[in-house]
């Protein structure tokens, strides 16, 4: 199985759907995996960190702050290349968050419903320079 470089952030409350994503993400060749429960430890890590996170993988609905608006800090901060939103909203509602993005500016290459799928995956990520999927 191949490995992929990317950094990837991964920011979901629930501790089973967090655990189940980096599995799902391992199991894709991404071993460069760093987990938060939430926005506050979320920015925590990207501020420590040496350098910014190739992805920025998140839920929408955090308990501390939405996931759109941890997106627009870590952009604006540099402390992110990309993000994705991983969601179980109705299709609709990430659409609108989608477009949302695209106005503000934001590195939002997308958004996938829960359970993490590879090939949507795949799909979003393939434009990024460090990962030939």
């Amino acid at each position: 199985m191949p490995s992929y470089p990317l950094r990837i952030l991964v920011v979901e409350d629930h501790p089973f759907q967090l655990l189940a994503t980096q599995c799902l993400l391992k199991s894709f060749g991404f071993e460069q995996l760093t987990p938060a429960e939430n926005a506050e430890q979320a920015i925590r890590l990207m501020t420590l960190a040496d350098s910014p996170f190739d992805i920025l993988l998140c839920d929408q609905c955090l308990p501390d702050l939405p996931g759109l608006e941890l997106i627009e800090i870590a952009s604006r901060r540099r402390f992110i290349s990309a993000a994705i939103l991983l969601s179980g909203l109705p299709e609709a509602e990430l659409s609108t968050l989608h477009e949302q993005a695209r106005e503000r500016g934001l590195p939002l290459l997308g958004y996938l419903s829960k359970p993490l799928n590879k090939d949507e995956f795949s799909r979003l990520t393939h434009s990024l320079p460090r990962l030939n999927v």
